[in-house]
């Protein structure tokens, strides 16, 4: 029997994590997600995953602190090898993040480096780390934002370093081809979660703009987002490599 397929998410606890978990283990693929301090949640999302029939497993981590990595990494072999038999993983998805909204000329040099931890430092050491764990024929999945591509005032220390990670990614796919590893980004557009402390969700004039700027005429729910992500965790996706799909229901075109 074909051992199943696993899938790292970080920040799967809520959001578009949660929703990634969900459409990856609806694809057959056993799931991690990591949490920043909501266990709860996490084992909520835990929960869902198991009715849909895979393992899964919840483990805390700080995408933003490198130093960390070595310790998170060492529970991870511990749980695959109980689990499964040996340290190994097929997919990483790169998902976890905060939001920052301010003007260029009042973001401070703790703002910057806040952002550039969690979104661009820690997503690529997280990325080194993996690699002796990653299977062969496996993929990385690293969740960018439409804002790389199209602007908003008060979003360009949060978009640099989501520009960067689509820098990297391309790099990524270019070093790890002879592995047959594939690195591609997913970007979403305004999304209605808690991210960023929830404008998009409950700022209605907020989100009036963005579907007027829509070519589908709405806000993006996390729902919208996770089934792009679960399509590059299969075989369909193989040929797929160093791409940006943006998920953003057609927005700025």
């Amino acid at each position: 029997m074909t051992q199943r397929k696993i899938a790292i998410i970080t920040g799967g606890s809520r959001g578009i994590g949660r929703d990634i978990a969900i459409n990856v283990a609806r694809k057959g693929l056993d799931v991690v997600i990591t949490y920043h301090s909501n266990q709860d949640a996490a084992e909520e999302v835990c929960a869902e995953v198991r009715k849909i029939g895979s393992n899964v497993k919840a483990l805390q981590l700080d995408s933003s602190n490198v130093a960390s990595f070595s310790n998170f990494y060492q529970k991870l072999t511990e749980y695959l090898n109980a689990q499964y038999g040996e340290a190994k993983f097929d997919y990483l998805i790169n998902n976890a993040g905060t939001g920052l909204y301010k003007s260029y000329e009042d973001t401070t040099e703790e703002d910057f480096d806040e952002m550039m931890n969690i979104h661009f430092k820690g997503v690529y050491f997280l990325t080194q780390n993996a690699l002796t764990f990653l299977n062969d024929g496996g993929g990385i999945i690293n969740i960018s934002s439409g804002l790389a591509r199209f602007t908003f005032p008060n979003c360009s220390a949060y978009a640099s370093m989501k520009g960067a990670v689509e820098v990297f990614t391309r790099y990524l796919a270019k070093e790890l081809g002879p592995r047959g590893i594939t690195a591609n980004v997913v970007a979403p557009g305004a999304v209605a979660t808690d991210f960023g402390g929830g404008g998009n969700r409950t700022d209605e004039q907020r989100r009036q703009m963005i579907s007027s700027l829509t070519a589908l005429g709405r806000v993006g729910e996390a729902e919208d987002i996770g089934s792009v992500v679960a399509f590059l965790c299969t075989h369909d996706a193989h040929w797929l490599n160093g791409q940006r799909m943006e998920a953003s229901g057609g927005t700025m075109l």
